[in-house]
């Protein structure tokens, strides 16, 4: 990612409705779909600024890694302990087991996914899960996607795709972040016709930042337990062939 990404999520991953949200919808879903069990094993890869590592750290011991000097930095201080730099799809140097490994925004990054499918099921421990998401819809590609290096924007079917290829299962794809998909769509095909650069992710102004994260959170109510719209981001665990999925979400 272009280094002002780095420095906008230190700045703003505590106030941004987007990452407080997510944060409350993920924890949620997998406290009801991961079935970890009390001292689970967790890796986040591209953890960024760690802004997720306590919400994780409530379902078990919790290990990161992060590429980027100055973000590892700000990670390794939340998490109380290094991160690592272990790159995809490789993960040379990772040689434990993991209960979960969570790869939030990250797998886009990655030109070869079907290798970074491979690599991580290679570090799950028996009955391990991988907590992705991705964001959705290539035909919603733009400026935000140039700044964070993205390869693609998924759909359920190129996303399946990439995880059956990689010899893996899945509990069912879902979108997420689909009660603002209008607002959104909506404001990319502005910005396409203005010709206005969408890749500032900094928050909106307080009021317009809290009415949306209270409409996005309302979506953890929802996610798995009602079929939900397009949205702007799919979530699945993926699990290894005979290892048995997580329940399935509705």
């Amino acid at each position: 990612m272009d280094r002002i990404v780095y420095d906008r999520m230190a700045a703003h991953d505590s106030t941004h409705w987007w990452y407080r949200a997510r944060r409350e919808i993920l924890a949620d879903y997998v406290e009801r779909y991961a079935g970890l069990r009390p001292g689970a094993r967790i890796l986040e890869i591209g953890c960024g600024t760690g802004h997720n590592l306590p919400m994780l750290g409530a379902f078990g011991e919790v290990d990161a890694i992060e590429i980027d000097p100055a973000a590892r930095a700000i990670a390794s201080e939340r998490l109380g302990k290094p991160v690592g730099t272990a790159p995809l799809p490789t993960l040379a140097g990772v040689t434990g087991q993991y209960d979960l490994i969570a790869v939030l925004d990250v797998v886009e990054h990655i030109e070869d996914d079907v290798a970074t499918f491979r690599g991580m099921a290679d570090r799950l421990a028996p009955g391990g899960k991988i907590l992705v998401t991705v964001p959705a819809h290539q035909w919603m590609w733009s400026a935000h996607d140039v700044v964070n290096h993205h390869h693609r924007r998924y759909s359920k079917a190129t996303l399946a795709r990439a995880i059956a290829d990689a010899g893996l299962t899945h509990n069912g794809l879902r979108y997420f972040n689909s009660l603002l998909f209008p607002a959104a769509v909506a404001a990319r095909v502005a910005g396409k016709l203005t010709g206005k650069d969408d890749s500032d992710d900094s928050p909106p102004p307080r009021p317009l930042n809290a009415a949306f994260e209270a409409i996005f959170r309302l979506e953890r109510h929802l996610l798995g337990r009602l079929p939900m719209p397009p949205g702007l981001s799919i979530v699945t665990l993926v699990t290894k062939q005979g290892d048995g999925p997580a329940p399935t979400p509705a």
